[in-house]
């Protein structure tokens, strides 16, 4: 009989970028909506940003991550990303929480844009004041 399949499944939202993440036990390879981790962020800063949870925990090059990400930017979906990753290394071994909240990849940022108000030209900046 062939060797069962170990998934843990982590979901994580950054402004208006949601990400499912799928972490399985593997070599470390990265794909992002069908594309390769670096091909899909270009950006290093962004990519360490993504790899944080798993450095950090020690587990890089013990999962193989595959994410399904959609909303937003790709910093915002970086984010969604690293906190799918978190959630499902907490998934992996509930321990791995008090290396994880520390460095505050635990809480998810409630930071989103402010909706326009009505007068405005954006959502806070008005037109010029005019005295005369």
């Amino acid at each position: 009989m062939a060797k069962e399949l170990v998934q843990y499944f982590g979901t994580g939202r950054r402004k208006s970028s949601v990400a499912r993440v799928i972490l399985t036990p593997g070599k470390g390879q990265i794909v992002i909506n069908g594309r390769t981790f670096e091909d899909y962020l270009p950006s290093a800063a962004t990519r360490l940003d993504v790899l944080q949870p798993l450095t950090l925990t020690s587990n890089e090059g013990k999962f193989d991550v595959v994410a399904n990400v959609n909303g937003g930017g790709l910093t915002g979906q970086a984010g969604a990303i690293r906190l799918g990753i978190t959630r499902a290394l907490m998934e992996v071994d509930a321990d791995l929480r008090k290396t994880l909240k520390p460095a505050g990849l635990v809480t998810r940022d409630p930071r989103a844009k402010e909706r326009k108000k009505y007068g405005l030209k954006k959502a806070r900046k008005a037109s010029q004041f005019s005295k005369r």
